[in-house]
């Protein structure tokens, strides 16, 4: 039940924000269902395939897609991933849990700042 929840709760958090589930759904994961920061991400992108899958359909269908910018966006993105992927096989979780709160943080300090 909590981890469908936390689906819930990450889908809305999408598509109001558009801030992607993964900052809803992995601190979600970490707090609440004791995930590491390992399988929190990981299981948060295999999420995301479905979120993104729906919410493209959707837009796309509404024609709210720039599908050249989602290309340039998306493709180098990947590339990104797999770096990503290399990296964090490295970290340890600490480092990994420490490193993504900071990011959060300074997201949210940025928006405060300059909304």
């Amino acid at each position: 039940m909590r981890l469908a929840l936390t689906g819930a709760v990450a889908g809305l958090f999408s598509a109001l924000f558009g801030v992607g589930g993964g900052l809803v759904a992995v601190p979600l994961l970490i707090a609440f269902l004791a995930h590491d920061a390992r399988s929190a991400t990981a299981t948060s992108l295999a999420a995301i395939v479905l979120t993104a899958t729906w919410g493209t359909a959707t837009h796309g269908a509404l024609g709210n897609v720039d599908w050249a910018a989602a290309a340039l966006v998306g493709v180098p993105a990947m590339a990104g991933v797999a770096a990503g992927v290399a990296l964090k096989r490295r970290l340890p979780v600490a480092v990994l849990t420490r490193a993504f709160a900071v990011v959060l943080l300074a997201a949210a300090v940025l928006m405060l700042v300059d909304p």
